[in-house]
C-alpha cells in the first residue's frame, strides 16, 4: 500500500452520514512511569444470511483499548472510512463527469472511554499486553505519522487462489490492518503478547494477473481511451454508494453477479485503475487467524 506525502483535502461533494470520530480528542501525553493495559476490542459490522451461496459471515470490526493505571482513565483507538463503506469501495458516477468520483479516505480516531457493553455483548474485550508510558508516547507519534500518509481505505484483498501460499496481487487497508500495524509497533518497542488466539476478517476477491490500465487522466482525460471509459463507467452503474452497512451488502452481491458471469473486476487502487480476470470462487469472506506478533526488543511488560 503507497504512502502518500499528505492527506488532501476532502471535497464538498462527500458527504458522510455519522459523522467521522464525533467525540474524538487528541492523544494524550502519558507519564513515562505510567503502565498501561492494552486491550483487543473487536465486534460484528452487522451480521447476516445470504442463501447457501455464501452462509453466515463474520464481518468484524477491530479496535484497541488502553486503560492508565496512574488515571485509571481508559480510551478507544480505532481506524475507519471518512464517509461509510461504500463510498470506498464503490465511486458515485456524476452527470457531466467523465471519471468516476471517490469519496473515499480512511483515518484514526481516538477517544476517551471504551464502551465495555458494546465490545463485551457482541465480540471481544481481552487483555492482549501491558506497556510503560514512554512506549505508549512513542506509538503516539508513530500513529500521527501513520495516519498522514496512509490515506485510502481499501476493502478488497486481491490474489490468485485460496491457497494458504497464493499470490497477492492487492492488500486491503482497513480498520483491522491498522490494529495489526499498532500491535507490531508496540512488539517493535518492546511489547510482550499473550498467547491467545485472534482472528480478523478478510473480504478476498480472486483473479488471474491483474493489469494496469492507467490512471484517471490517463483512462478518462481528453486523450483518454473512451471505450475503457465506458466498460469502467458501465461495470459501476449498478452500484450506488449507498449509505446503510445493509445496503452495501445488497450492492456487494451485484457486483458478484456481474463478476462471475463475466469474469471481471475493474480495481481502483492507490489512484490507479486495473482490470482483474476474475476466477472462481471469485470472492470469498473469511475470518481467519492472525496471530499476536513477536517483538524485536528487550521485553517489558506481561
Amino acid at each position: 500500500h503507497r504512502r502518500f506525502d499528505y492527506r488532501p483535502k476532502t471535497d464538498p461533494y462527500c458527504q458522510a452520514r455519522y459523522t467521522f470520530c464525533p467525540t474524538g480528542s487528541a492523544i494524550p501525553v502519558m507519564k513515562e512511569e505510567d503502565v498501561i493495559e492494552v486491550y483487543r476490542l473487536q465486534a460484528p459490522v452487522w451480521e447476516f444470511k445470504y442463501g447457501d451461496l455464501l452462509g453466515h459471515l463474520k464481518i468484524m470490526h477491530d479496535a484497541v483499548g488502553f486503560k492508565s493505571s496512574l488515571t485509571g482513565k481508559n480510551y478507544t483507538m480505532e481506524w475507519y472510512e471518512l464517509f461509510q463503506l461504500g463510498n470506498c469501495t464503490f465511486p458515485h458516477l456524476r452527470p457531466g463527469v467523465d471519471a468516476p468520483f471517490w469519496c473515499n479516505q480512511g483515518a484514526a480516531c481516538f477517544y476517551e472511554g471504551i464502551d465495555d457493553a458494546h465490545w463485551k455483548a457482541n465480540g471481544t474485550l481481552v487483555l492482549v499486553t501491558t506497556i510503560s508510558g514512554t512506549m505508549f508516547n512513542e506509538m503516539a507519534q508513530w500513529v500521527k505519522h501513520d495516519n498522514e500518509t496512509g490515506i485510502y481505505y481499501e476493502t478488497w484483498t486481491v490474489q490468485a487462489s485460496p491457497d494458504k501460499k497464493a499470490t497477492v496481487w492487492f492488500d486491503s487497508y482497513e480498520c483491522s490492518k491498522f490494529i495489526l500495524r499498532t500491535y507490531q509497533k508496540l512488539a517493535d518497542l518492546g511489547a510482550v503478547f499473550k498467547k491467545i488466539q485472534t482472528n480478523y476478517t478478510s473480504i478476498i476477491l480472486f483473479s488471474g494477473e491483474p493489469v494496469y490500465l492507467g490512471n484517471e487522466t490517463s483512462i478518462f482525460g481528453p486523450q483518454g481511451n473512451k471505450t475503457l471509459a465506458a466498460a469502467i463507467r458501465d461495470f459501476y452503474s449498478p452500484f450506488k454508494p449507498h449509505q446503510s452497512v445493509r445496503e452495501f451488502f445488497v450492492d456487494l452481491f451485484k457486483i458478484i453477479d456481474r463478476v462471475i458471469l463475466n469474469h471481471q473486476f475493474y480495481l481502483f487502487y492507490n489512484l490507479e485503475y486495473w482490470f482483474l480476470p476474475m476466477k472462481s470462487p471469485y470472492l470469498k469472506i473469511i475470518y481467519e487467524e492472525v496471530p499476536l506478533p513477536v517483538g524485536s526488543k528487550a521485553s517489558f511488560g506481561v
